[in-house]
């Protein structure tokens, strides 16, 4: 019976060891913090307005326009951007009159946006290269028939 008693008092204090030895389930966790993702910031490496493109490239670009010009284009070539998106928002003075949402497939990637210009619309003009949040990369100012 001696040995009975000997091995309850052996098996409850191994039993308090564990206990012990337990987590504090209270407390949160600690956990390694993960490493910030690194995004490549969008960059606009160039962009121009011309009268056309030709093999991706523009033609006939200017910042004073002819009235005639009937349409232009707004040309950029963008980095880090790839898999999402750029708008090109063209400007008659103060008055937007077009936003193009373009489509980037990778980085470096150069696309383009067309614009009619009526004849009557002369004087300043200029097109925002924004972001797919919103935030202007660059700005193009421009000129029709003066």
């Amino acid at each position: 019976m001696k040995h009975v008693g000997t091995i309850v008092v052996l098996s409850l204090l191994a039993g308090g060891a564990q206990v012990l030895a337990a987590q504090d389930s209270t407390q949160a966790p600690a956990t390694a913090a993960a490493p910030a993702a690194t995004a490549t910031p969008v960059t606009i490496d160039d962009a121009v307005v011309a009268k056309s493109v030709v093999d991706r490239q523009p033609q006939d670009t200017a910042s004073t326009f002819p009235t005639d010009v009937a349409q232009l284009i707004c040309w950029s070539k963008v980095t880090g951007a790839g898999g999402t998106s750029i708008h090109h928002v063209w400007f008659h003075g103060d008055t937007q009159v077009g936003d193009v949402e373009l489509q980037v497939g990778g980085s470096p990637w150069r696309t383009w946006s067309r614009k009619t210009v009526p004849a009557d619309w002369t004087g300043a003009w200029h097109v925002e290269i924004r972001d797919a949040s919103g935030a202007v990369l660059k700005r193009i100012d421009f000129t029709v028939g003066q």
